[in-house]
């Protein structure tokens, strides 16, 4: 298996590094100033693969808070920073279904 930091990457746009935090499993994205934030909006923005490789890297190297950490698209436009594909928009909003025991009735 190849690690994140020696994989071919190719970015078209702008991207944010997202893992899952250990401790709860939660989504969480590399901060602009190091570290996790479950905020997408305080997320370090990149546009080149050189800069995601970078972020990668750092994330790497803080395996005991964030497990998986990879490259995902956002979408920029309109000012605000949002998921850029649906599987970014699922892990962001959750599961497509009801959980036993969650459904409203």
């Amino acid at each position: 298996m190849t690690a994140p930091t020696q994989q071919k990457l190719k970015v078209h746009g702008p991207v944010v590094v997202t893992a899952n935090r250990l401790r709860d499993g939660a989504v969480v994205y590399r901060a602009a100033l190091g570290g996790w934030t479950t905020d997408l909006e305080a997320s370090a923005i990149v546009h080149s693969a050189e800069d995601a490789k970078k972020l990668l890297a750092a994330a790497s190297e803080e395996g005991l808070d964030a497990v998986g950490p990879y490259v995902a698209p956002v979408d920029t436009a309109g000012g605000r920073v949002m998921p850029g594909n649906l599987r970014e928009q699922i892990r962001v909003a959750g599961p497509t279904f009801d959980l036993p025991g969650t459904a409203i009735r």
